[in-house]
């Protein structure tokens, strides 16, 4: 089994309407909610082995922040493909995984990510900003990965709730 969180980008501020979308940073609001949830990641056990991030400025701030919250070792491997991805194209990124990594984490875009886990567990759910699904994949390898591996949402968390 694997597990893949999937996290959308804290909010992000329109401050700046000479910015290209690509370049929006993230609100002080966004960078709060980003620590908490790397925080709950830490309290669940869940600290990712890689961290996946589109190379999107709001999306790789999270990441960052979220990885120094749940005290995330490794180095964030920021990929352009992520960045306005079908679900497909999160299925390439993440097939070309080690199989070492039994926790990856995402994080991303909308509706990119909503297709995505609606894809691998056929459930359509609404991200929030900042909000992380927890999905278990029955896969040994990340090469077995599909657009249609039955995958079940665990748990589901948006900051607003916590």
């Amino acid at each position: 089994m694997k597990t893949l969180l999937l996290m959308r980008h804290a909010k992000s501020s329109w401050k700046y309407d000479d910015l290209a979308d690509h370049d929006r940073p993230l609100k002080k609001r966004g960078e709060q909610a980003a620590a908490l949830m790397g925080e709950l990641i830490r309290r669940h056990s869940l600290t990712p082995q890689r961290i996946l991030s589109s190379t999107a400025k709001r999306a790789l701030h999270t990441a960052q922040l979220v990885a120094e919250a749940c005290h995330y070792e490794g180095r964030i491997i920021a990929t352009r493909a992520l960045y306005g991805a079908e679900p497909d194209d999160f299925v390439e990124v993440l097939r070309q995984l080690d199989d070492a990594d039994e926790l990856v984490m995402v994080v991303g875009h909308n509706p990119d990510l909503e297709m995505l886990l609606e894809s691998l567990t056929g459930e359509m759910e609404s991200l929030p900003t900042a909000a992380l699904a927890q999905v278990s994949l029955p896969i040994d390898s990340w090469k077995e990965l599909k657009e249609d591996t039955p995958g079940k949402l665990v748990h589901f968390w948006a900051p607003t709730t916590l």
